[in-house]
């Protein structure tokens, strides 16, 4: 049984005149990176404020830990939202602080806290300077931090990779699968594909208000791949096909690459079968390979917006 440390249950939330969302339902595990995925304006940012009790729902309910979440509840989340935050003419580090104090954290421990991540995130020059004076990344570490630095035990980042490049957003990525590792929770919301494919471990793909897809990503790109394998051999067409028989057909042509052998895709129906056309294959064929071909987050995502997964 998965430990759930959030539940959605039926939650919806209307404007005058938009349905922001309808019905939504989702589970989230302890200790997993979430991705919450949608195109623009399909609810996500309205999910993300009723995590946060910035936007009370209308209908149905948000449980942390199998609790109704409370006001007090949201002292343990960290909230780094897309629009940012800082205020210009404060000093960095005093912005900081700030920040973790309104967390609980008393002075003294919320500056040893936050001394250690300026210094790991190479921004401890930036304590005394002004916020105005940051670059755009650097704004974003110092939002990171001051989102993390109470160590909530659940994160939620809204497209924490904006403005970085890519160095910096792979230095954060890995400090997000870090917290992850410690115990801590994240949801994700980005319209990054390649992030989701790198760090999440579970998604959501909200579209129309509506939760159209859940699941953990490993279980999606092989349910939406559909059985397809990429075979890598030496062996014409007619031999090809006498040894997969009944068991597996080709998708397209053959194509010849370096090395004198051929690239064929094909479809297994029955993953039974699998072990069977890799012995047929190896006996008659001279398999070099055999593997899986499972679409993109980013095939996937378009896909199920439009209907056709």
């Amino acid at each position: 049984m998965k430990d759930i440390i959030l539940s959605i249950e039926g939650v919806s939330k209307s404007y005058t005149g938009h349905t922001a969302l309808d019905d939504v339902s989702l589970e989230i595990p302890r200790g997993a990176v979430y991705g919450l995925l949608g195109p623009n304006g399909a609810g996500k940012t309205t999910l993300i404020r009723v995590i946060n009790r910035i936007t009370l729902a209308d209908k149905g309910r948000v449980l942390l830990e199998g609790k109704p979440m409370t006001e007090s509840d949201v002292f343990h989340i960290g909230y780094m939202p897309e629009e940012r935050g800082l205020y210009k003419k404060m000093r960095v580090g005093a912005q900081a602080l700030f920040f973790a104090r309104l967390k609980g954290l008393d002075k003294r421990e919320a500056e040893q806290r936050l001394h250690s991540w300026f210094e790991r995130l190479g921004i401890a020059d930036w304590w005394g300077r002004k916020v105005e004076d940051l670059s755009k990344g650097m704004a974003q570490k110092v939002q990171f931090i001051s989102t993390v630095v109470h160590e909530p035990k659940l994160l939620i980042f809204d497209e924490p990779f904006s403005g970085f490049d890519p160095i910096n957003a792979n230095a954060l990525k890995n400090e997000i699968l870090g917290l992850r590792d410690r115990g801590a929770t994240v949801i994700f919301s980005t319209h990054n594909m390649a992030s989701v494919e790198e760090i999440c471990d579970h998604i959501t793909l909200i579209n129309k208000s509506r939760n159209i897809l859940s699941g953990s990503v490993e279980e999606i790109r092989r349910a939406a791949g559909g059985n397809t394998f990429e075979v890598i051999h030496r062996a014409d067409d007619s031999t090809l096909s006498a040894a997969l028989g009944s068991l597996a057909t080709t998708l397209g042509a053959s194509e010849g690459i370096v090395g004198g052998y051929t690239r064929t895709k094909i479809h297994i129906p029955n993953d039974n079968d699998i072990r069977e056309v890799i012995a047929r294959l190896n006996d008659s064929c001279s398999l070099r390979s055999l593997q899986e071909m499972m679409p993109s987050m980013n095939d996937i995502f378009i896909r199920a917006v439009n209907g056709t997964l």
